[in-house]
């Protein structure tokens, strides 16, 4: 397996949930880490935590979305670690209503994130791992990018766009040792669902630790493999298959 002591990494959505899970994760593992968050105290708190730890960490707070301020990021991640070899786009959002009661704005906002984002991302990231003889770039896709069901047309729609995408990057990425993998989590115990007035039995939901060592373990292997992609469920998912 590749010792990942002192290579660094960027995950998105870092303040909480699955992103927070992965930046401890990569921290563990004494990875460099940049957290990545809409919520700068969010970032900033997780960051703390690394760094109290004896790990480096670096806290940005920005619109994943936003192709400027995703150019800006990427740069200061290299500047002040030197390199990037990891990028794990893990940022989402969804509105449960139905296709009648979406808005145009709200399908917009969805795509922004879950799929714009990961573009721009891999798109900045990239260009620097090429450069350096090498990286990988790993897309949090779900199991709703696997299966549909209702009130959720734009999460779906981004999720398995992101599957599409993740599939052309590792192509292009290829021949510059860039690997593209695709993690396919099922239900997690994460902030996703606080939105929601029915929620899941938690029972029926896996701890987001367990997606992000898997996470870490995909980054790993030997760089003459690459894992494609992964379902990661709970033993007692409902939804799946």
């Amino acid at each position: 397996m590749i010792d990942l002591a002192g290579k660094v990494v960027a995950v998105t959505g870092a303040g909480r949930g699955l992103g927070e899970a992965t930046a401890l994760a990569f921290a563990a593992a004494k990875v460099r880490v940049a957290c990545i968050d809409l919520d700068a105290n969010a970032a900033e708190v997780v960051a703390r935590r690394i760094r109290h730890d004896s790990g480096e960490a670096l806290a940005l707070a920005l619109d994943v979305s936003d192709a400027a301020q995703v150019g800006s990021a990427v740069d200061r991640i290299v500047r002040q670690f030197g390199r990037l070899d990891f990028l794990v786009n893990n940022a989402g959002i969804d509105y449960t209503f139905s296709i009648e009661d979406l808005t145009a704005e709200q399908w917009d906002r969805v795509l922004a994130v879950n799929l714009r984002a990961p573009f721009l991302w891999s798109k900045a990231a990239l260009s620097v791992m090429k450069g350096q003889g090498g990286g990988h770039i790993v897309n949090i896709s779900s199991t709703a990018g696997k299966r549909a069901w209702a009130n959720a047309a734009a999460y779906h729609a981004s999720k398995w766009g992101l599957i599409g995408f993740t599939r052309a990057l590792g192509v292009e990425g290829r021949p510059h040792n860039v690997r593209a993998s695709l993690i396919v989590p099922g239900g997690m115990q994460t902030p996703f669902f606080d939105r929601l007035d029915v929620k899941p039995d938690p029972r029926n939901l896996q701890a987001p630790d367990n997606v992000a060592r898997l996470i870490v373990y995909t980054v790993s292997v030997p760089i003459d493999s690459a894992i494609q992609e992964v379902i990661i469920t709970p033993l007692t998912e409902t939804s799946w298959p």
